[in-house]
């Protein structure tokens, strides 16, 4: 027998274990040599809780994209050097495509959903719109919600302190004039005590 099909034969490691309840055991069986089955699984995402069944190895983005259709975050690279996907755990930006759902259990996730609340557009994807730092698109969620995090973080922070903090998210279009342009504005206008939201849009 291979490693790797040992391994697969193997008790399951101990953080697995421990998810055992009764929806779980109700599943499916696992495959031969496919890994475990899935397990029940509960997310609070944008402040709501979201209920899934998924396996164990499945990603957070993987998660929220085809389980529980919360779409903001893009798989760009997979591999977790564009940003992309990047969302919010407990306010820490982090990429979705390297972490396991099971690990945002119990923890707030937010994604760029969440920039647009209540009919109120954050301050930071209205800067970009205002700016056009955008083009096809697919990385803006990643780079709102790592600039919305940065100022949460630090709303003192200066425009260096914001390029520094996107320095894990690549824009392939090369709208980095038009983001430098919008960061020096949320830079004053977050300094002149804004409240991180821009007018409710009509």
């Amino acid at each position: 027998m291979s490693a790797a099909a040992t391994a697969l034969a193997g008790p399951l490691p101990a953080v697995l274990a421990k998810i055992d309840d009764e929806d779980s055991k109700k599943l499916p069986g696992p495959a031969a040599g496919m890994g475990p089955g899935p397990v029940k699984l509960e997310l609070t995402v944008n402040g709501a809780k979201m209920t899934t069944n998924i396996e164990p190895r499945v990603t957070l983005l993987d998660a929220l994209r085809n389980y529980l259709d919360v779409t903001g975050c893009k798989r760009v690279c997979d591999r977790g050097t564009c940003g992309a996907c990047t969302v919010m755990l407990n306010g820490k930006p982090v990429y979705s495509c390297t972490t396991l759902a099971l690990e945002a259990r119990g923890k707030d996730i937010k994604t760029a959903e969440a920039l647009n609340a209540d009919g109120r557009l954050d301050q930071v994807p209205a800067a970009f719109a205002k700016f056009d730092a955008q083009q096809c698109g697919f990385c803006t969620p990643g780079f709102v919600v790592a600039m919305r995090a940065a100022f949460d973080q630090n709303p003192k922070a200066s425009p260096a302190d914001i390029e520094k903090a996107l320095g894990g998210n690549i824009c392939r279009c090369g709208t980095y004039e038009q983001m430098r342009q919008a960061i020096a504005s949320l830079c004053g206008n977050i300094h002149g005590g804004a409240n991180g939201r821009a007018t409710k849009e009509t």
